[in-house]
């Protein structure tokens, strides 16, 4: 049900944004308004609690927000009050961001190596990314695991690349185990 409430409204803003040609601007003020959801549980708690009216709830977020985000976005803001779906407002914005990300063809990708990658090296797998699939742009996250022993595992939404010394040494070892057991 969440994933639907969140599809619904983020289609909404998505779908508003590009016939207003204000994606930019409202993808920077979805991004703020996460972080101060996230940042503020105040005020998550405060639009939960059900001793406030719906009312009082929107009028609350117009004096919080008017004037420093757009009229689209107050809007949203306060149908999603009203209807009680103030619960799902992070999700609401996830989605919308990863919908204009999406149109703008630009990819997230987390890459774990066994290694601190240098630069020369990061900007040599993003452009091989950039080669390789249809994305323009590409939001790089870095981590390191010493436990990949080497290589690296790369992740592109739900494709993962895993050439790690790790995953071959446990795949060896699986298929010399079934050699045994022939």
């Amino acid at each position: 049900m969440a994933k639907l409430v969140s599809k619904v409204y983020g289609d909404a803003l998505f779908e508003t944004a590009v016939e207003k040609d204000t994606v930019d601007v409202l993808y920077e003020e979805a991004c703020a308004l996460i972080t101060i959801l996230k940042d503020n549980p105040e005020l998550t708690a405060l639009l939960n609690n059900p001793q406030i009216v719906n009312e009082e709830k929107v009028s609350i977020m117009d004096r919080i927000f008017s004037g420093r985000v757009s009229d689209e976005l107050m809007g949203l803001l306060a149908i999603i009050v009203e209807k009680g779906r103030q619960n799902e407002m992070i999700s609401i914005f996830a989605y919308f961001i990863q919908r204009v990300k999406e149109y703008k063809k630009i990819g997230s990708v987390s890459v774990v190596s066994a290694v601190e990658l240098n630069s020369g090296q990061k900007d040599r797998l993003r452009k091989k990314l950039l080669e390789s699939t249809d994305y323009v742009a590409f939001e790089m996250d870095y981590q390191v695991d010493p436990s990949l022993i080497g290589g690296m595992t790369i992740r592109i939404g739900d494709r993962v690349v895993d050439n790690s010394i790790k995953t071959r040494l446990y795949e060896l070892k699986r298929e010399l185990q079934q050699l045994q057991l022939a």
